[in-house]
């Protein structure tokens, strides 16, 4: 079985292709028995939609490539801290867990939930994997965007 490191580091991947198309870098892999079964990454500015979240397009790929509507099986690794509508959207899948690299102050799920947990109760979440590495593509974003 592949470390969260591993997986994190193709969510990266993803979120450098967000990056090279002047997205938000945010990346997202679905992970069901150490086979990859789906990617995203941001597509906002892209497809002028504001839900095209890295996230909300990897959960949609796994949804249909399992024909079905939940993923207790699977892991999501999310190079950042998941917004609220995406913990939404997760917890509806009823994911069984949550990778996230970098924290979030001001957009996460927590913002606006406080301390309460918006996932769904067996899903596990682990924050802060590769968090350095994660942070510094956004901050790099966000840096090159204001000139």
């Amino acid at each position: 079985m592949k470390s969260d490191e591993y997986y994190m580091k193709l969510a990266l991947q993803e979120a450098e292709k967000a990056f090279n198309i002047e997205e938000v870098p945010i990346g997202a892999i679905v992970v069901m028995q150490d086979k990859i079964i789906a990617k995203g990454h941001n597509q906002v500015e892209l497809l002028n939609d504001c839900t095209a979240h890295a996230e909300i397009l990897a959960l949609t790929t796994a949804f249909q490539h399992l024909g079905s509507k939940y993923l207790p099986d699977a892991t999501l690794y999310v190079t950042v801290e998941p917004c609220l509508m995406c913990s939404g959207a997760l917890y509806w899948s009823k994911i069984g867990r949550i990778v996230f690299g970098a924290y979030d102050e001001k957009n996460s799920y927590r913002k606006s939930t406080g301390a309460n947990n918006p996932f769904h109760p067996k899903t596990d979440i682990v924050g802060g994997v590769l968090e350095d590495d994660c942070s510094i593509l956004m901050k790099t974003f966000f840096q090159n965007l204001r000139g």
